[in-house]
C-alpha cells in the first residue's frame, strides 16, 4: 500500500514538473516573440495570454515613457483605436434588444436628408457595406484633427462627399459608418456616446481603468504615445479625441480588455443570439462572404477559427484576439505608431495553440529552384515574379520590393515571416501558384507578363544625402518628414511608419514598399521642395 502511494505521488510530482516545464517553455518563447519587436529602451508594449479566462501571461516590455525613463508595467493605460468598434456595435445590439432600434433601420431614419440614406441600413454601417466615404481617406482629414466637433459636425465633413460604392455591393473598412452609428446610439438612448459606453459597458463590466479618451484629464498610468522619425522617436502628433469618437476613442489595459471578452463570452451585456450576429461575416448583395461582422473580423489561425480586431491611432497601435473553440484571449497593446502588434499577436496565439508558425527550412538545389522561375497572375488581380538569385527563390509583387522565399517543401515556399507561403504545382504542363495568407487564399497561373526592369541604385555621400533632411508639408498637418543616416534616407509621411528612400540619381529617389518615386527640387542649389509620384498622381511638398 505505501508503495502504491509513493509510486501514485511520484506519478503527481512528475506531472506538475512536466506542466512546469511545458508552461515556462511556452512563456520563453512569447519572451522572445514580443522582446525581439519592442526592444528595452524604445516605446513598448503590455501583453496578456488567458485560457479558459485564467490569466496564464501577463508581461510589459520597453518605455511608457521615453522622456521620464519610465518603464512599461501591465497596467498601463493606451488609446486602443478601433477595438472601439466592438464596443459600439454592442451598444447598438443592447438598444436593438430593448427594442429601440433594428439593424435593418435605414440610416434615413435617424437622418432624415442624408445623401442616399433610405438605401443605407445599421447593418451595413456595422460591416462596412454602405459605400460612404471613410473621413480618414479624405486628404482634407489632417486639416481638421487638431479641432472639437459634434458627431453631426463631423459628420457634415463627409456627408455630401460621393459614395464609394452603392450600398451593400462592397466592403471598404470606413470609420465614417461608425461615427454614424454613434450618434444613432445619443439619439435613441437620450445619452452621450461617452456615457453610454461608460455607463452601460464599463461599469457594469467592471473595466474601471477603462474610459471615452482624454488628452487633458489626468489618468492614472497613462502610456504617452510615440511616433518612429529619422532620429529615434516623437511624441505623437495631436488628434483631437472627438474625432475618432465612436470609431477609435476609447482608452484602456489589457486587464480591462480581458474583462470585456468573458462579459461578451459570457452574454453578460447582450444575448448569445446578438453576439452571433456579431461574430457572423456579412454578405455583400452577391452573396459573396465577407471576413467582418459587427465590429470583429473573423479569421483563422493554423485552422482555429478567430473573434479579432485591432487600432491604429496617433502613437498607439493595438491588437486583441479571441479563439472560441480553446477559449483563448490575447491582446497586446503598444505606445507607438510604426510597429503593429497584429502579426506578433497571431504568433503568440498560435504558440498558445500547440501551432507555431516556426519556419523548418528544406535543402533545394538549383535545379530544384528554377522551375518556378517566372511570373503568375492571380485571381486578386495580383502579378508576383518569381526569381532566383544566389540559391534564393524571391518574390516580388507588381509595385513593391523583392521578398525571400523559403523553401519548406519542394513546391512550397514560406516568407520570413512564416504567416504567408506559396505553394507551386503544375496542372496540364503549365505551371500554377497558390498564395495562402493567415485568411485568404488565392489560384495563380503562369503569365507572360515581363518582370519589370530593376532600378540602379547608386550611392550618395552622407553629406550630399544630409541636404535633403527637412519636414516637407504636403498640406496643413500633413507631410513627410525626411532624415538621414549615414549612406541611408529615410521619410516618413504623417501618421506612417519610415521607409527607406533610394537614390537613382541625384534629387530622385524611388521606394521598394510601394510603387512611389520622389523627386526633390531645389532654388539656388538649396533643397526647398519635393514631389512624390505614385499612383500615376503627384503631389507636392514644401520644406518648413
Amino acid at each position: 500500500m505505501k508503495i502504491k502511494n509513493i509510486l501514485v505521488c511520484f506519478l503527481l510530482v512528475s506531472i506538475c514538473a512536466i506542466s512546469t516545464s511545458i508552461a515556462q517553455s511556452l512563456e520563453q518563447r512569447i519572451d522572445a516573440l514580443v522582446s525581439a519587436q519592442y526592444p528595452v529602451n524604445e516605446p513598448g508594449a503590455t501583453v496578456l495570454v488567458a485560457k479558459n479566462g485564467k490569466v496564464m501571461y501577463r508581461k510589459a516590455f520597453g518605455k511608457a515613457n521615453l522622456e521620464l525613463d519610465v518603464p512599461m508595467q501591465p497596467d498601463n493605460v493606451f488609446q486602443i483605436g478601433s477595438i472601439t468598434k466592438q464596443f459600439t456595435a454592442v451598444a447598438i445590439l443592447m438598444l436593438e434588444e430593448e427594442g429601440k432600434l433594428s439593424v435593418t433601420d435605414k440610416l434615413s431614419t435617424y437622418i432624415s436628408d442624408y445623401p442616399k440614406g433610405d438605401q443605407v441600413t445599421i447593418h451595413q454601417l456595422l460591416n462596412h457595406t454602405s459605400g460612404i466615404k471613410s473621413y480618414t481617406g479624405v486628404p482634407s482629414f489632417m486639416e481638421m484633427v487638431r479641432t472639437d466637433m459634434t458627431p453631426l459636425e463631423l459628420i457634415g465633413k463627409f456627408r455630401d462627399i460621393d459614395y464609394d460604392f452603392e450600398p451593400g455591393e462592397k466592403w471598404l473598412y470606413n470609420n465614417s459608418a461608425y461615427i454614424i452609428l454613434g450618434y444613432i446610439i445619443e439619439e435613441v438612448s437620450g445619452m452621450s456616446y461617452e456615457d453610454f459606453i461608460e455607463q452601460k459597458l464599463f461599469e457594469p463590466t467592471g473595466m474601471t481603468h477603462s474610459l471615452y479618451g482624454s488628452l487633458t484629464e489626468l489618468i492614472p498610468n497613462r502610456a504617452s504615445g510615440y511616433q518612429a522619425n529619422g532620429s529615434g522617436f516623437r511624441n505623437a502628433d495631436y488628434l483631437s479625441l472627438s474625432l475618432p469618437y465612436a470609431a477609435g476613442s476609447i482608452m484602456s489595459t489589457v486587464d480591462d480588455l480581458l474583462l470585456w471578452e468573458q462579459a461578451i463570452r459570457k452574454n453578460h451585456l447582450i444575448s448569445s443570439g446578438s453576439k452571433n450576429k456579431a461574430f457572423t461575416p456579412g454578405r455583400l448583395n452577391n452573396g459573396d462572404a465577407l471576413d467582418y461582422g459587427y465590429g470583429w473580423f473573423v479569421g483563422n489561425i493554423q485552422g482555429s477559427e478567430t473573434i479579432e480586431h485591432g487600432g491604429g491611432i496617433f502613437g498607439y497601435t493595438t491588437m486583441g484576439i479571441y479563439v472560441p473553440s480553446e477559449d483563448i484571449y490575447a491582446v497586446v497593446l503598444t505606445n507607438r505608431n510604426d510597429k503593429a502588434p497584429s502579426d506578433l499577436t497571431v504568433k503568440i496565439v498560435a504558440e498558445v495553440l500547440g501551432k507555431s508558425y516556426d519556419i523548418k527550412p528544406v535543402s533545394l538545389t538549383n535545379s530544384q529552384l528554377e522551375k518556378w522561375v517566372g511570373s503568375y497572375a492571380f485571381e486578386d488581380d495580383a502579378i508576383r515574379f518569381i526569381s532566383l538569385d544566389k540559391g534564393t527563390l524571391f518574390s516580388q509583387r507588381k509595385g513593391s520590393d523583392k521578398r525571400p522565399l523559403i523553401p519548406i517543401s519542394e513546391n512550397e515556399f514560406a516568407f520570413e515571416d512564416g504567416l504567408v507561403h506559396i505553394r507551386f504545382g503544375r496542372d496540364q504542363g503549365k505551371r500554377t501558384a497558390i498564395f495562402n495568407s493567415r485568411n485568404n487564399s488565392y489560384k495563380g497561373a503562369e503569365s507572360d507578363i515581363e518582370a519589370p526592369t530593376a532600378r540602379v541604385e547608386i550611392e550618395l555621400s552622407p553629406d550630399k544625402l544630409k541636404e535633403y533632411e527637412g519636414t516637407f508639408e504636403i498640406q496643413p498637418g500633413f507631410g513627410i518628414v525626411v532624415s538621414a543616416r549615414g549612406k541611408q534616407l529615410f521619410g516618413m509621411a504623417t501618421g506612417q511608419p519610415e521607409v527607406e528612400f533610394f537614390s537613382e540619381a541625384e534629387d530622385k529617389f524611388f521606394l521598394k514598399v510601394v510603387d512611389a518615386q520622389i523627386e526633390f527640387e531645389r532654388v539656388d542649389g538649396k533643397v526647398t521642395g519635393l514631389t512624390l509620384h505614385q499612383g500615376g498622381g503627384q503631389m507636392k511638398g514644401v520644406k518648413k
